[in-house]
């Protein structure tokens, strides 16, 4: 008896002793080591913590080409921890060592069931050629715990990011979103920056092009520390309540430097129509007629006139704008006298727009030609001189065959100028749009009114307007004079 009392108290010390010295096994045969754990997907993207995959082999060096935030995990293999762990690791670059920061500084953690610590590489600006950063695990504070895997083939004690070519670039998640009209409405939207940015280098750049519909105020969060993506705020600052008329703005992510517009580059902000449109109404056939191919339309705008604001004339070639037989506005205009459905003619029943019969020169849409001098009237140079799809008519109640809004439809046109030996010819991207209204204003006369909107930067500073009437017929009541004031001629 006395015997077995004493192999069972010397058993008990046994286990005892055991246990207090490696808490790790617990019984295990396999020793705790610590370890870089940097997985690559097939993409070669990085697979983030807490993700995991089997599968993939964990990865000693790694070409990143993202600005964004870099997480490398370190994993620690052993049973659930007693008490914690701390490992100590060092970083090091043959670069600028401002170039980039870890957090954290210089130590891991690890207790209980949590076996993996990150350290996060953050880039705070662009590096040099060839520049790379090595992790290395240099200290475990429990001296039983191996660093690196228990092979010596691959350790996996040290982790080199080796810095690649950048390739930064934005885009839209989303590409429309419907408003309801209100004054002080507001809508979120965000551009992502897929592989990160640096604030600095968008903070003042100009990253979108704008077809504005209607007014709003622009704004952004601050950048903070997500440089993945930047939420923007956009504040309608005017009433929309025509349920006749469709308003669009529509933002272009444009490219800037080291920065390249991918993927969805276009936002459309709508606020759609409310009243359907009965194509029986046929407004554009008020302002064209196909059996012409000279038919005309006539126009004035209020405009600057050797220094005096007055209102100046122009005429423009009018066309209908050819569409499917599936397009919801599809009216048929001819049928070409043969029974085949598939030789049918459809117009828009609602658009109409500005063109030459034949050849390649230009015509005067909405009196543009007066905008500018030095400007080239070939449509190879200046297409934009040719608006073919520029007009949009709203009737009434949908319905209305004399009366209703009319919207510019919200586009860019290109401007070029006449070019020299010595100065090339150089491009104008214009972005265009506006809203008025359309009546019959006495039998068979259309009157058209509506304030055109022009915007570029480099030539007006931002966006200039001024009002127009155009008429189906060349004779026409001249429009009362304005109090207000006009643009003037801008070289280009």
């Amino acid at each position: 008896m006395t015997r077995i009392k004493i192999f069972s108290i010397l058993f008990t010390a046994l286990l005892y002793i055991s246990c207090s010295k490696d808490d790790y096994k617990l019984g295990s045969d396999i020793d705790p080591f610590l370890r870089f754990n940097f997985l690559v997907k097939s993409d070669n993207t990085p697979l983030e913590y807490p993700t995991v995959n089997g599968n993939l082999v964990p990865q000693s060096t790694y070409e990143n080409k993202s600005v964004k935030t870099l997480k490398v995990p370190v994993a620690l293999t052993t049973r659930e921890l007693k008490g914690t762990v701390t490992a100590n690791f060092s970083a090091e670059t043959n670069g600028a060592s401002d170039s980039f920061s870890v957090n954290p500084v210089n130590q891991l953690s690890f207790q209980g069931s949590k076996l993996t610590d990150t350290i996060y590489v953050s880039f705070d600006k662009r590096w040099t050629q060839s520049q790379n950063i090595t992790l290395k695990l240099e200290t475990v504070s429990d001296p039983d715990i191996h660093i690196g895997n228990l092979n010596t083939e691959y350790p996996n004690t040290t982790f080199k990011i080796d810095l690649g070519t950048i390739a930064t670039n934005c885009t839209f998640p989303v590409t429309q979103y419907n408003i309801k009209g209100e004054m002080g409405e507001k809508i979120d939207f965000i551009v992502n920056y897929p592989n990160g940015f640096f604030p600095e280098e968008i903070e003042n750049a100009s990253i979108f092009k704008f077809q504005n519909g209607f007014e709003y105020s622009l704004t952004h969060d601050d950048y903070g520390n997500n440089r993945t993506s930047v939420t923007y705020h956009l504040t309608l600052l005017e009433d929309l309540q025509n349920d006749d008329v469709r308003y669009e703005s529509k933002l272009t992510l444009v490219n800037i430097p080291n920065y390249t517009a991918t993927g969805n580059i276009n936002l459309t902000i709508v606020k759609p129509i409310k009243t359907p449109r009965d194509v029986q109404a046929y407004p554009a056939s008020k302002f064209s007629d196909p059996t012409n191919a000279f038919y005309l339309t006539y126009g004035e705008h209020w405009f600057n006139n050797n220094g005096t604001c007055s209102w100046q004339t122009f005429n423009a070639l009018t066309f209908p704008v050819i569409v499917t037989k599936d397009d919801p506005n599809a009216i048929l205009y001819s049928d070409r006298g043969t029974t085949n459905p598939n030789d049918d003619i459809y117009h828009d029943a609602f658009k109409i727009g500005f063109n030459v019969a034949s050849g390649t020169n230009t015509v005067n849409s909405f009196g543009l030609k007066r905008w500018f001098s030095n400007e080239n009237n070939s449509a190879s140079i200046s297409p934009g001189f040719n608006i073919t799809s520029a007009l949009e008519f709203f009737p009434a109640n949908g319905n209305s065959k004399t009366e209703g809004t009319v919207l510019v439809i919200p586009q860019d046109i290109t401007i070029g100028t006449t070019g020299t030996a010595a100065v090339p010819s150089r491009s104008h991207v214009i972005a265009i749009s506006g809203e008025g209204t359309y009546k019959e204003i006495s039998n068979g006369l259309y009157e058209i009114s509506f304030e055109l909107k022009l915007t570029n930067e480099a030539l007006f500073g931002g966006t200039v307007s001024t009002q127009y009437r155009m008429y189906n017929n060349r004779t026409y009541p001249k429009p009362a004079a304005l109090s207000i004031p006009c643009p003037k001629e801008v070289a280009l």
